[in-house]
């Protein structure tokens, strides 16, 4: 998507025709950020995304943030780039999504009655600085029957979220809480953050 227009500063000046760029492909991260109002682009970056050895969840959540806004700024320099990931972590191990039913099935049945740590990192690159941060939230799923689990994934296929657990839709049900600083996190981009991220850089939110 694209739109065109200013990024103003808290003084109510313009601080220059700066368009912000979403390297990301995900419409879920468009939409979350669209409620700032600001003008963006969104561009996919093709990075590889598999963990390395050894490397924790929330560490791959955060390289890979950082790695798909640097691809970003080789493509669109002097812009302000935003880099998103999400990793969902059961017990040190990643979950990732699921691509079809099957594995929709078989992530659910894994989850059930357990905590899922998932851990979304922002990277934003701006004026030569970079911001990051990881906001995890603790997911505890419900001990869902084969039955509830057949039934979520035919009526909300959520094959593209990690974990298949689509919280802001039919997911929600399949929780018995949730716990983390931001809510917009879980569905794949902390506004929180990121909006402290754009003021300290002068833009402003709102």
């Amino acid at each position: 998507m694209i739109d065109s227009g200013r990024i103003f500063v808290n003084n109510g000046l313009i601080l220059k025709d700066i368009l912000l760029v979403l390297a990301s492909s995900s419409r879920y991260r468009a939409e979350l950020l669209g409620r700032f109002g600001l003008p963006f682009e969104a561009w996919s970056p093709n990075v590889d995304e598999i963990a390395l050895r050894g490397e924790r969840c929330a560490q791959t959540a955060r390289r890979l943030a950082r790695v798909k806004a640097e691809a970003a700024l080789a493509r669109f320099p002097g812009r302000w780039i935003i880099g998103a990931d999400q990793v969902a972590d059961l017990d040190g191990r990643p979950i990732g999504k699921p691509g079809d039913a099957a594995n929709a099935r078989r992530q659910l049945q894994e989850m059930r009655g357990r905590v899922v740590v998932f851990h979304t990192a922002i990277c934003l690159l701006a004026n030569g600085r970079v911001h990051e941060a990881d906001v995890p939230t603790e997911v505890a799923f419900r001990p869902l029957s084969d039955a509830e689990i057949d039934s979520y994934t035919r009526r909300e296929p959520a094959f593209d979220c990690a974990g298949s657990a689509k919280s802001e839709g039919l997911g929600i049900a399949l929780l018995e809480s949730m716990r983390g600083d931001d809510p917009t996190a879980l569905v794949g981009l902390p506004l929180i953050a990121l909006s402290r991220m754009l003021r300290a850089e002068g833009a402003a939110v709102p």
